[in-house]
């Protein structure tokens, strides 16, 4: 990725981050990812922990696409888990495109509201 491209997607970060935090009773869905492999995590930022993450690399799948459904559902799963139903959706700088959308859409249709 160009430096350029990582400056912008930064600065587009720092500027979600701003406005969203996450809580005991709704946390935070953050997203991270690779060219290969995504990364989500449930975030308490009052307490400064992560409450549960999932990681791409631990599902089956040709696409980082199947995978990130995969994903998604599982988070959906732990958050059941944990008795959390609403999220803060972080996308992490990334544009609501391609991969995070899927994952974004799949993770609704699994049960989380954001």
């Amino acid at each position: 990725m160009s430096e350029r491209k990582t400056a912008k997607r930064i600065r587009r970060h720092l500027r979600i981050r701003a406005k969203i935090s996450g809580t005991a009773q709704k946390p935070r869905l953050a997203i991270s990812k690779s060219n290969s492999n995504m990364i989500a995590q449930l975030i308490d930022d009052e307490k400064g922990e992560t409450l549960a993450y999932v990681w791409t690399r631990e599902f089956k799948g040709k696409t980082l696409r199947d995978r990130a459904v995969s994903a998604a559902q599982k988070i959906a799963e732990l958050a059941k888990a944990k008795k959390l139903d609403k999220v803060v959706f972080d996308r992490g700088g990334f544009k609501y495109i391609g991969n995070i959308k899927v994952f974004a859409d799949a993770a609704r249709e699994a049960g989380l509201k954001f």
